[in-house]
């Protein structure tokens, strides 16, 4: 079996568009790469939500895919959903360039993120530590703006 890859199409309500490439590393790390054009500036909860669902727009998604229960936080926590991929930067023209690799969300197996939903969310990730009583759930991040289903791509 090659390189694993797949893609997501985002778009939102407003103008918030973008691609990104899911390439799964034969080291079981998978590399989030991509642009996401649209955006206020500043930092967008970023995650992979459990449901590939957009009948309802990105509020059909579901919650943040979460195979171990876990509580919200960091990319880089051990207590963390799988889909906990942290914040995305905009800069003033709103354009977000994500570059994210990361261990849990693989593209092959049993807890796979294929068929599922990426979310970009209006506000910042406060990654579990803010105290609000959506922190540990949600991150605190707010509406969800732009998103696009997990699929797989060509590998040629």
């Amino acid at each position: 079996m090659g390189t694993l890859k797949a893609v997501a199409i985002i778009s939102g309500d407003t103008n918030v568009r973008g691609y990104l490439q899911f390439v799964q590393d034969p080291n079981g790390a998978t590399h989030v790469k991509g642009k996401i054009t649209g955006l206020t500036p500043g930092l967008h909860g970023f995650h992979v939500h459990a449901l590939g669902d957009t009948t309802n727009g990105c509020n059909s998604t579901g919650p943040h895919f979460n195979p171990l229960r876990k509580n919200h936080g960091a990319p880089s926590d051990k207590e963390r959903h799988a889909g906990d991929l942290g914040n995305i930067v905009a800069s003033s023209d709103g354009i977000a360039e994500v570059s994210i690799k990361d261990l849990q969300i693989p593209l092959s197996g049993q807890h796979s993120i294929l068929g599922r939903a990426v979310v970009v969310h209006a506000d910042p990730d406060d990654l579990g530590r803010g105290g609000h009583e959506l922190s540990k759930a949600t991150g605190n991040a707010g509406g969800r703006v732009g998103c696009g289903i997990i699929g797989l791509q060509s590998s040629v």
